[in-house]
């Protein structure tokens, strides 16, 4: 399937079944509400300490929820890389299962750049820098404070602040590459998952590697973009609309869930090349 098909053919899929399409995007709302209100509740657990237990239990559920719609987005790539046309059905046991697999891939792909990013820290010593600039503020500022300084030693903390900034860019330079790699592997171990329903497959870091080789790495970038920039451009131009009729911004509660099942069908039909 080709790259505009592919694009053309997630962009409807959402709006062929509008009931589905609703109960996704009712799951979403209250999601959204218990994360909010369970933070929020929480919060106020330091004044009453029930809040700590009925925040903390507005939280979990929220979570729960998230993971029924992200295994129900896993079927919505399904769909795509056995290039079925109908909307899956909710199964709400198995969308559960399959949402916290995914949410298991997720921790997983990202927990491993973000360990590499710490260690290339330490190897550039960024949080001995950090350190060392905060060490020279406060002993300039004790200083004038004393009266032993009537300036402050701006030479001193410049020399600080500049070893703390070449620290600094290697590591975001890491950083970015690092996680652009894993979030293309992560979204290749989504579909492992969805084709095979297995968390050891979608663990399989090699085989995710190989799978972005197989479909061919320019069409992987490619469709990843065009759902990255499909996705921009639309909500940079509803920005402007809800911008000049505020009430129009609720449509964001259809139009965000919409959007997400767009990318995962995209990603289905992207894989479906080497199911």
């Amino acid at each position: 399937m080709d790259i505009i098909e592919i694009i053309k053919d997630a962009f409807v899929f959402p709006s062929k079944d509008v009931k589905i399409l609703l109960i996704y995007v009712i799951l979403s709302i209250l999601a959204a509400f218990f994360a909010t209100m369970g933070s929020a509740v929480y919060v106020f657990g330091f004044l009453i300490p029930e809040c700590f237990m009925w925040g903390g239990m507005a939280v979990v559920l929220a979570m729960l929820i998230g993971w029924v719609m992200s295994g129900y987005s896993i079927s919505v790539i399904k769909s795509g890389i056995e290039q079925n046309d109908e909307v899956p059905a909710f199964d709400w046991w198995e969308n559960f299962i399959t949402g916290f697999y995914s949410f298991a891939t997720t921790i997983v792909y990202y927990l491993i750049p973000a360990i590499i990013v710490a260690i290339v820290g330490l190897m550039t010593n960024i949080y001995g820098n950090i350190w060392a600039v905060i060490d020279e503020i406060v002993k300039q500022i004790l200083s004038v404070a004393s009266g032993y300084s009537s300036n402050f030693a701006y030479d001193l903390i410049a020399q600080a602040l500049s070893q703390l900034i070449v620290s600094l860019a290697i590591t975001m330079t890491v950083a970015i590459i690092v996680f652009i790699i894993f979030s293309f592997l992560e979204t290749m171990a989504q579909a492992r998952l969805a084709n095979t329903g297995s968390l050891g497959e979608a663990l399989n870091i090699y085989e995710s590697a190989k799978d972005i080789r197989r479909i061919g790495i320019g069409k992987v970038i490619a469709v990843i973009l065009l759902i990255i920039i499909v996705v921009g451009v639309i909500n940079v131009i509803l920005s402007a609309i809800f911008s000049y009729v505020p009430i129009l911004s609720i449509l964001s509660v259809i139009i965000t869930p919409y959007l997400v099942l767009f990318g995962q069908r995209a990603i289905g039909l992207l894989y479906s090349d080497i199911a």
